[in-house]
């Protein structure tokens, strides 16, 4: 299985879906996680929360705060609840290298060699290719959660119909600048994440699973009892699946994205069919398979802090 070297931009502690990616990815062992940097709102504390779960899963790893205020200046959406569940969370350290400055640095000093794994709004990739003209070039490749293309293949969608989606409409400005940088880049939306659930019995297996198991089952309840709910769309862990994991989906051939920017729309999203484009869209996941590899992958997380602890 190929091995990535990846670092993951995440806006972690409102819907529990960050987190599950995060513990996700600490247990896929062709993953090499380079670094995570946070963005959207409260930035230091969404780091402290990175901190904390990569702690529970036996991981030495300090997070980088972003860019909090959307480009677009779109007011920041903000459940009350991050960060609740975990005591202490105001100790934790964080880094004190701004997320832009070292995304730029790690890509620069790597160039061709490091993924980013984007499952937030895209400020701050965006500020990256505004302040460093290289990294967009330098950057192997760009796997975002964002968007909705409809349903069926891209080609034949009707964008119309296609609704705003949370990462994209926090931040229309930023996802405009992204998809017009020309990285290589797979967007994963949601006609694709709402193919996979995680239901009861597969989140008793994440609670059994050590302690970071048992502080995501605690976020997952609270995000059920936010929306009063008893399942949860895992969209961010798909996406990492589209990178680790292509065999579990199809995609669509090369395009381009344009993002509605404004009015009752925005955050729209447009594929457009381009042989000479650099976007690619998942389109359909096995979503059985996919739900189980994330578990998987979550329990694997647990048992390897068991090991780093002993």
């Amino acid at each position: 299985m190929p091995h990535h070297r990846i670092i993951l931009d995440t806006d972690i502690g409102s819907d529990v879906d960050d987190a599950l990616a995060l513990v996700q990815i600490l247990g896929t062992p062709s993953l090499e996680l380079e670094a995570v940097t946070t963005v959207y709102g409260d930035t230091a504390l969404r780091a402290r929360i990175v901190r904390r779960y990569a702690a529970l899963a036996g991981v030495d790893l300090l997070a980088h705060p972003g860019v909090e205020t959307p480009l677009s200046g779109r007011e920041v959406w903000w459940a009350g609840h991050e960060g609740t569940l975990h005591d202490g969370l105001g100790r934790e350290p964080v880094s004190d290298e701004p997320a832009v400055d070292h995304l730029v640095r790690r890509v620069l000093e790597n160039p061709g060699a490091i993924d980013i794994v984007a499952i937030g709004p895209l400020t701050n990739i965006a500020a990256a290719i505004q302040s460093e003209p290289g990294f967009a070039s330098a950057v192997r490749g760009l796997w975002i959660m964002g968007g909705a293309f409809a349903t069926g293949e891209p080609e034949n969608a009707e964008p119309e119909h296609a609704e705003p989606e949370h990462n994209f409409r926090s931040d229309t400005t930023a996802a405009q600048i992204v998809f017009d940088a020309r990285i290589p880049t797979v967007v994963t939306g949601l006609e694709v994440t709402r193919q996979v659930e995680i239901r009861d019995d597969s989140v008793q297996r994440i609670a059994q699973a050590g302690p970071a198991g048992e502080a995501l089952y605690a976020d997952i309840a609270q995000w059920w009892e936010f929306w009063s709910t008893q399942w949860n769309v895992p969209h961010d862990p798909v996406t990492v699946l589209t990178l680790t994991r292509p065999d579990l989906f199809a995609f669509s051939g090369p395009g381009t994205v344009a993002i509605e920017p404004d009015g009752e729309g925005a955050g729209r999203s447009v594929f457009t069919p381009d042989a000479a484009g650099w976007v690619r869209v998942a389109t359909r996941a096995d979503a059985v398979a996919v739900g189980e590899e994330i578990v998987r992958s979550i329990v694997a997380a647990a048992a390897n802090a068991g090991v780093l602890e002993g």
